[in-house]
């Protein structure tokens, strides 16, 4: 029982410093999604290419 509870305790703690560190670097978030935005684009490009076939 005290396993599930510290395993749930870590958990929350986790996600509260991942939400945290979000609202501390909204800038470098942006940022971030933006260039991987541009990657993400030209690789869909990339394998349209290549289902041509």
């Amino acid at each position: 029982m005290l396993s599930k509870a510290l395993k749930i305790g870590v958990g929350v703690v986790l996600v509260a410093l991942g939400i945290y560190a979000v609202v501390v670097w909204w800038g470098d978030v942006l940022s971030l999604v933006r260039g991987g935005l541009g990657m993400a684009l030209i690789l869909a490009g990339l394998l349209s290419f290549a289902l041509l076939d």
